[in-house]
Order: structure tokens, then C-alpha cells, then sequence
């Protein structure tokens, strides 16, 4: 009887440690990537604001030819939506809507998860002018991991898993807007 005590004792001891650390672990996380592409900024906005056009370079649209893609509201306006719907994991289902433009710079975006798992982000792309009549494009995701699940933060490399997507997805669109 002692000794299931002692490992009652360690086990409410270990889930209490984690528990603390938790709470002092961050919460949030935030992932840009950035690409330059040889394409007057007018034209780069215009193409990256459709959301039609997001299927053509997204790592996660191209990971399943079979996936459902609808649209609903003015395509790249302020209210359109993207939602999706894939048999494979890493796609999922979700939807994306654009919340905000600042025109010819950036576009913010809504992202709505619901399967795998449910979940909320906020994504944007922006646009501006480089040397040689060229376009920088930053592309990024952010997002809350509640507690106590924010202890897995640091385990699941969300800057490496998310960002080299980013990354993946930015020299598809170079590629397309370069052809």
C-alpha cells in the first residue's frame, strides 16, 4: 500500500510540474517566410489576393488533386471565402476568408480548421516594391495554443513544420508568376 501511495504521490507531483511549467510556456507562435519575385508588385497583389489563384501555389492545396475546393463572395474581396474539404490528414478540412486588405500591400486572411482537429489562425500575405521593378512577398501564419496544451509548443518545431510550407509555397509562386 505504501508503494501505490509513493506513485500516486510522484504521478500528481510530475502532472502538477507540468501543469506550472505550462503556464509560464508560450502561448502563441507567429511564422513568416518571404520570397522576392521578379514581377512588378501590381501584378504579384492582383494574383496573390484571389483565392482561386492560392490553390495554383499552396503546399497544402497540392497535396490532394482529389480535394473539394468552394468558394463564396467576390474572389479576392474583403468577406470571400475558400473552404476546403480533403480525405487526406495533413489537408483536412477548413475554410480561409479574407478580413482586411490594404490595397497593393497586404491581405489578412481568417483560417477556420476543423478537421484533423479544430482550430483557429490568422494569416497574411504582403507585397512591396523591391529594386528592379521586383516584389518581396512575406507570407505568414500566427495562432494561440491554449493551455495547458502550449506545453507542446517547443516539441512540435511549428516554425519549421509551418515555415518550411511557407517557404515551399512562396517558390511555387514564384515559379507561376515568373513563367
Amino acid at each position: 500500500m505504501k508503494i501505490l501511495k509513493r506513485i500516486l504521490i510522484v504521478l500528481i507531483l510530475i502532472v502538477a510540474i507540468v501543469l506550472i511549467a505550462a503556464n509560464f510556456m508560450p502561448k502563441t507562435y507567429a511564422i513568416e517566410r518571404e520570397i522576392t519575385i521578379n514581377k512588378p508588385v501590381d501584378s504579384v497583389f492582383k494574383y496573390v489576393r484571389s483565392l482561386k489563384n492560392q490553390n495554383e501555389f499552396s503546399v497544402w492545396a497540392n497535396l490532394d488533386p482529389k480535394m473539394k475546393s468552394t468558394y463564396t463572395g467576390t474572389d479576392g474581396d474583403v468577406g470571400s471565402v475558400s473552404a476546403w474539404e480533403s480525405t487526406v490528414k495533413e489537408v483536412g478540412e477548413g475554410e480561409q476568408e479574407i478580413t482586411k486588405i490594404t490595397e497593393g500591400k497586404r491581405i489578412d486572411f481568417a483560417l477556420r480548421f476543423k478537421k484533423p482537429m479544430d482550430d483557429t489562425a490568422v494569416g497574411f500575405m504582403s507585397t512591396e516594391t523591391a529594386p528592379g521593378n521586383q516584389t518581396k512577398v512575406k507570407w505568414g501564419i500566427s495562432g494561440v495554443i491554449p493551455y495547458p496544451m502550449n506545453i507542446m509548443l517547443p516539441m512540435m518545431k511549428m516554425d519549421q513544420m509551418i515555415g518550411n510550407d511557407l517557404q515551399k509555397g512562396l517558390e511555387n509562386l514564384k515559379a507561376k508568376m515568373e513563367e
